[in-house]
């Protein structure tokens, strides 16, 4: 299987557009294979602690991005 990870994903702390929680999104990445997953949430960072801690615990490589304005 080729190598994929998600890099533009918005969980519930993106607020009117993601609705994933952060537990929910590490396991399906764990159950589909994948190594790494990214969170980009819109315009805040609250989930980030609670991201990397999730993703590390489980074995998945956790990427830490914002989606933000300018």
């Amino acid at each position: 299987m080729t190598a994929f990870a998600h890099l533009h994903v918005h969980t519930q702390y993106s607020i009117l557009d993601g609705a994933s929680s952060i537990p929910s999104l590490i396991d399906k990445a764990k159950y589909l294979g994948m190594e790494a997953i990214a969170i980009t949430d819109h315009g805040n960072m609250f989930g980030v602690k609670e991201f990397h801690n999730t993703a590390v615990k489980k074995g998945i490589k956790p990427i830490i991005g914002c989606e933000i304005y300018v």
